[in-house]
């Protein structure tokens, strides 16, 4: 039976809280102000009192969210990191073992299969390691959290959904940090929407079926953009003399100019020379170049580290077949501490670096490049001594 809208203003009344009330405040405040919410989005005020019943505020969550200090790391090391010889072996294992899975990922959805075993195997380890945090106190922690609400807190009625139809249980879900749930960690929104049940057996069950969660991570992916068929990245060889301010992904040209302008597939011939392309040098000019296709900009609709993407992207095309990746001698990267006094220096410019938080990302490069044009640097949006002490 839904609640009536007396009901709801009885609720407000007794709590003292309003439905505007958006984040942070007393706790168990902001609960209630979720839970007269829920009940004004139709919710059965059983059911939103059970789902809401031992919800905990969880500080696990909050020091996950804020230590995430492996994005520091420059790309040849990132990189490293993440994808290991045995995680490459398992990646291309799990490609057959599932074969059929991504034969019909591939031809209902469009999406590589290099790109789902990237996720796979980053997100959860071919679903080894999916995370013990409580994923309702995780969401509704960090809708309370101020950083994100926007984000986190359509995700809590998402998840009443999920628990109106049997999907979630309260006491019992688990998943990552940031509320994420099964194989390739989607949020509730995203499975409400993307989720498929891949095993024919009437549920999507993404924590212990491999065809429901490859299924609906293509699904999700598709939902974000991604054009079936079509490259994503493809490592290159940059000529002597190349305008860098050229590079960096606000700049896009048809690959085939690129190729006129003396870029270079460095392992066979390029992958769509009619697509827009952009040049991605993740670590500056004298480190690893690739061609990026209009699909590697749907990584970022998956995660927004800019390290990470151009890693899952990298690692794709690896278990795809591309070879390794061509290091070259990238100029050392800043300390934090450095990186952190750039931040502030370029942000005392007037340019928007998304926080100073000692992390290389889209804006911070952005930034980078147009104070490199301006200083009459090399502009490669790789931060170096020289850039912080012109500045």
């Amino acid at each position: 039976m839904k609640i009536t809208a007396a009901a709801i203003a009885f609720l407000i009344a007794t709590t003292g809280v309003s439905i505007a009330q958006t984040c942070g405040g007393a706790f168990n405040a902001f609960v209630d102000d979720l839970k007269a919410e829920a009940l004004s989005k139709g919710f059965d005020q059983q059911t939103v009192s059970r789902f809401f019943r031992d919800v905990r505020q969880d500080p696990k969550v909050i020091r996950a969210d804020r230590a995430q200090g492996i994005f520091q790391m420059p790309f040849t090391d990132f990189s490293r990191r993440l994808i290991s010889q045995s995680r490459l072996d398992a990646g291309l294992r799990n490609g057959q073992k599932w074969n059929r899975v991504f034969d019909r990922v591939e031809r209902d959805y469009g999406v590589a299969r290099g790109v789902l075993l990237a996720f796979w195997a980053f997100e959860t380890d071919f679903g080894a390691v999916q995370g013990n945090f409580n994923t309702v106190n995780a969401l509704v922690t960090l809708a309370h959290d101020c950083r994100r609400p926007q984000l986190f807190r359509p995700q809590v009625f998402a998840a009443v959904e999920l628990y109106e139809k049997g999907d979630i249980d309260p006491a019992k879900t688990t998943g990552a940090w940031a509320g994420e749930i099964g194989m390739v960690q989607m949020l509730p929104e995203d499975i409400i929407r993307n989720g498929v049940d891949g095993d024919g057996d009437g549920k999507v069950r993404l924590k212990t079926s491999a065809p429901d969660a490859l299924l609906s991570g293509a699904n999700l992916l598709r939902s974000l953009g991604w054009r079936a068929g079509e490259p994503w990245m493809q490592e290159v060889t940059m000529p002597v003399g190349f305008d860098w301010a050229l590079t960096g992904l606000d700049t896009q040209k048809p690959a085939a100019d690129w190729l006129a302008m003396g870029v270079t597939a460095r392992s066979g011939q390029a992958q769509a020379p009619q697509l827009p392309a952009s040049i991605l040098l993740p670590q500056g000019r004298k480190g690893p170049a690739f061609l990026v296709y209009p699909n590697f900009n749907v990584f970022f609709e998956w995660n927004q580290s800019f390290i990470y993407v151009t890693t899952a992207a990298y690692f794709a095309s690896r278990l795809e077949g591309a070879p390794v990746y061509t290091r070259g001698s990238p100029s050392g990267a800043l300390d934090e501490a450095q990186m952190k006094s750039l931040q502030t220096k370029l942000a005392a410019r007037g340019h928007d670096v998304g926080g100073i938080d000692g992390i290389l990302g889209a804006k911070t490069r952005r930034a980078i490049q147009k104070e490199q044009a301006r200083l009459d640097l090399p502009a490669d949006a790789w931060p170096t001594v020289e850039l912080l002490n012109g500045l």
